[in-house]
């Protein structure tokens, strides 16, 4: 989610030769381990804002791409036995979780008077899987740009700050593993930040977190349908987020296959290193205009929703 900004938006007017070496500069950079994830999200947003994006056109396409590779390299580093145990614990949480965010964010959108088909992908974008969910409903209630980027604004401004807030948190709290990876999952927007947020906490973390992050994007197929049904758009189409069949298999070549068990770790750091690319671009397509674009009441909608989430899952899960 970019919006089109040019040099007068940013900081610094510089040419466009010199944006193009200070963005190649930084995506290499990212390539080092020294790099964090969160810190990779930060760079890509003093890009946006400072200089600029000299390839913003081809942002969207190159993240949503290198994002779904490295979640199917992460499948490498997993076994298919604790992935169906880790999917079987947090499906509860799944099923009450995106029903009631759903419903929440319909009574939300209704009482402060915001545009429903801005309130219905905002409350997509927080109960599954944030711009995945928001990208894929948008063409079934026949969203038009400005009610799509509001949407994904308001979803990506509380992602990017779950990323580093989350495992503040789950550190502060003294949570488990098992108990961060599934929080993770639930209440963290985004693919990209769970898996973000997971790995820095831990592998048994990042292992729970995406196995249940991704069997909840799932979700965005029936949503699809009762969407459909619920705007009265029959010919509304469905994007099926097929890499996750991707991601099943890697985990089942490298359960069964001595030969993939080999080369595991290899993948599982280039997928890593692929997340935090992933990052750097999301956040160099986050400029301030985009955050002054979203509005005070969708935003306070997703605010609302998000902490509805957040503290709802963490309660229950610390309960147990």
């Amino acid at each position: 989610m970019e919006t089109k900004t040019n040099t007068s938006d940013t900081l610094f007017n510089l040419p466009s030769g010199l944006r193009r070496i200070i963005f190649v500069v930084l995506f290499v950079f990212c390539l080092f381990p020294i790099a964090s994830p969160p810190f990779a999200l930060v760079l890509g947003l003093l890009l946006a804002n400072l200089s600029g994006h000299p390839f913003l056109p081809l942002n969207h396409r190159a993240t949503q791409i290198l994002l779904q590779l490295s979640v199917v390299g992460l499948g490498f580093g997993m076994n298919a036995y604790t992935a169906v145990a880790a999917g079987a614990s947090g499906f509860f949480f799944t099923v009450v979780s995106v029903i009631s965010t759903l419903i929440l964010g319909t009574i939300l959108g209704k009482k402060m008077g915001i545009d429903r088909k801005i309130a219905h992908l905002i409350a997509s974008g927080t109960a599954i899987c944030g711009g995945s969910a928001i990208a894929a409903i948008a063409p079934v209630i026949k969203a038009d740009a400005k009610q799509t980027s509001v949407a994904l604004g308001a979803v990506f401004i509380l992602n990017s700050v779950a990323l580093f807030l989350f495992p503040l948190i789950g550190h502060w709290l003294d949570l488990s593993q098992k108990d961060f990876g599934l929080w993770c999952a639930i209440a963290i927007h985004d693919t990209s930040s769970v898996v973000g947020a997971a790995n820095k906490y831990g592998p048994e973390a990042l292992e729970i977190a995406t196995t249940v992050k991704l069997a909840r994007a799932l979700w965005i197929i029936p949503l699809a349908l009762f969407t459909s049904y619920y705007f009265k758009n029959s010919s509304g189409k469905i994007k099926i987020p097929y890499f996750i069949g991707f991601f099943i298999l890697a985990i089942l070549l490298n359960t069964y296959l001595p030969q993939i068990q080999s080369l595991a770790s290899q993948l599982v750091g280039f997928a890593k290193t692929g997340l935090t690319l992933t990052l750097f671009l999301i956040g160099a397509g986050l400029h301030r205009t985009t955050i002054m674009a979203v509005g005070l009441k969708p935003f306070f909608q997703a605010v609302l929703l998000w902490l509805f989430i957040s503290l709802g899952s963490l309660l229950v899960i610390l309960s147990y």
